[in-house]
Formats: structure tokens, C-alpha cells, sequence
């Protein structure tokens, strides 16, 4: 049974992680920018993993001339850009619910790649898994209270939505050619040395490692070294649920793969109905239940496009 559904375990695992690291990121970005835990994130994560996988398996790490294009590619839209246009989105006053609403239509753009561009079969019901998704992922999100609108905000949202279909239409192609490790270094690599440019190293804010952050929630009463809530969004924030979901990636096709990563959302409120006591309406948990359902049907949908 783990065998047969090891990709689905993978994306879930992922998406546990990922989500969990939500509530982490909250604290840390009351005591620093989100461009500066980016760079923060990309670098670690890029040097941690490097050095595992250069003793583990180097040549895994290994680029033909012809290829680095290509993984630069990958690590600017597959990961900078996502994050670019996330923060872009939030940054400019979009609600944070809609700004996830936006990216996460992500899986739309990847079956009409692969329809209309590599010209293959999308089952059909693989547009009812998205459309229940995007539906369960609006009643979770409740987009209609606090709705604003900004353009250039939206176009941002818009823009970490096409970078994430890159991410897992990527992901899934160079994945057969270098492992789950290999892909996530040269990934963060590229995005560490994207966000360096556009941020000198030498100005960052080096005063976070050592300041007390409040846990805040459940755990107000107890507070954290900055550098510990920071390595725990390297270690289990960025490299243990990159390397599930790339995992997870290679062994599906990427538009399974990127309706199954809605879940991410959904796990991101319920740790912060558990751990910050934000309540959750009926119509939420609907929605959440829906986004199971078309979580499902997009696992059982057969398409010849993987």
C-alpha cells in the first residue's frame, strides 16, 4: 500500500510540514521582512543540504554545460518567483486569503500546459478535482470578508501562481534525471543567489538571532531565541518538506501533484486554529472537507500527461 501511493504520502508529508512551518514564519516576520527570511530560507537550506548531499552523493550535484540554463530557470521561477510574488501580493494590501487563492490556482495553468501546449490528455476529472478545490479553497480562505483590490498586488499573486505551475511542471521533467537532494540544492541555490543580489548579504539584520520572540497563542507564556525559530524554518520548513514534495513530484504527474498541494492551505489554518486558538466557522471546515474530495478525485483521475 505505501509503495503504490508513496507520491500521495510524500505531497502530504510535504504539505503537514509546509503548513506547520506557517505559524513559525508569523512570529519570525514580526521582527524581520519576508524578503529578508527568503534570503534566509534559500541560503540555509542551500548550504545545509549541499553539504549532506555533496558527502552523500556528489555526483547527483552535476551539471552538463548545456543544462545549467535550464536549472537557473528553475531555481529563479521555481522558487524566487513564487516567493517574489506572494510577498508582492501581501506587501501591496491584498488580503492574504485571496493572495493564496491566486497562487494556488496554479494546477489550472499546469493542465492547460499540458492540453494545449504538449498537446496530451487531461482526464476530465481532473478539471472537476481543481474547480472543487479552488471552491473548497474560497470557503476555507472566506475571500468576501475584507475583499480589496489591488492591481499590481493581484498581478503579483497572479505572477507566484505561473512560477508555481513552473515549480511542479519542472520538478517533475529534471526529476528524472538528478535526485529529489540534487534538485532542491541547485533550487535553492539559485534562489540564495537571486535574493544576494537584489539584498547585499552584508546588510542583514543579524540582530534576530538573538532577540526574544513571544510564541504567542496557546504558548504566549514562552518565548524563543530568534536564530532557533529561524533554523527551524530552514530544517523543517523549507529543506524536510522540499525534499518530500519534490519527492512526491517525481513519482506523479505534476497536475496531481499541484492539487494535492492545496492542502497546504487548509493544514495552515488548522494549525493556527490549534496553536494561535484562530476559530473556524462551519462553512471553513465545508470547505476544507471539499478540498479532501477534490483532493481525491484528482488522485483517482487517470491522464496520459505525467
Amino acid at each position: 500500500m505505501l509503495n503504490k501511493h508513496r507520491g500521495e504520502f510524500y505531497l502530504v508529508i510535504g504539505a503537514i510540514f509546509f503548513s506547520m512551518n506557517g505559524v513559525v514564519v508569523t512570529l519570525v516576520l514580526d521582527h524581520m521582512t519576508t524578503f529578508r527570511l527568503a534570503q534566509v530560507r534559500a541560503l540555509g537550506t542551500f548550504f545545509l543540504l549541499f553539504l549532506i548531499t555533496f558527502i552523500q552523493d556528489r555526483n547527483s550535484l552535476k551539471a552538463e554545460r548545456r543544462e545549467i540554463p535550464t536549472l537557473l530557470f528553475y531555481g529563479v521561477f521555481g522558487y524566487a518567483m513564487v516567493q517574489l510574488g506572494y510577498f508582492i501580493g501581501i506587501s501591496r494590501g491584498v488580503p492574504l486569503s485571496l493572495v493564496l487563492i491566486i497562487e494556488f490556482t496554479a494546477p489550472i495553468w499546469i493542465v492547460l500546459w499540458i492540453k494545449f501546449v504538449r498537446k496530451s490528455v487531461v482526464a476530465k476529472d481532473m478539471w472537476v478535482a481543481i474547480a472543487l478545490s479552488l471552491l473548497g479553497l474560497i470557503l476555507v480562505a472566506k475571500v468576501w470578508q475584507g475583499f480589496s483590490f489591488d492591481l499590481i498586488g493581484s498581478f503579483g499573486a497572479l505572477g507566484a501562481a505561473l512560477a508555481l505551475a513552473v515549480y511542479f511542471l519542472m520538478s517533475q521533467s529534471q526529476g528524472t534525471k538528478r535526485s529529489a537532494q540534487a534538485m532542491v540544492v541547485w533550487g535553492m541555490g539559485v534562489a540564495g543567489l537571486f535574493w544576494s543580489l537584489v539584498l547585499p548579504i552584508w546588510n542583514f539584520p543579524t540582530a534576530i538571532f538573538t532577540t526574544e520572540i513571544n510564541l504567542q497563542g496557546r504558548f504566549s507564556g514562552y518565548s524563543a531565541p530568534g536564530w532557533l525559530l529561524i533554523a527551524y524554518v530552514i530544517v523543517f520548513g523549507t529543506l524536510v518538506p522540499y525534499l518530500f514534495v519534490v519527492g512526491g513530484i517525481r513519482r506523479l504527474s505534476a497536475s496531481t501533484s499541484s492539487v494535492i498541494g492545496m492542502l497546504e492551505p487548509v493544514l495552515a489554518g488548522a494549525f493556527a486554529w490549534i496553536w494561535l486558538s484562530q476559530s473556524w466557522t462551519a462553512i471553513q471546515l465545508f470547505g476544507g472537507l471539499i478540498v479532501l474530495i477534490g483532493i481525491y478525485i484528482a488522485d483517482r483521475a487517470k491522464t496520459n500527461a505525467k
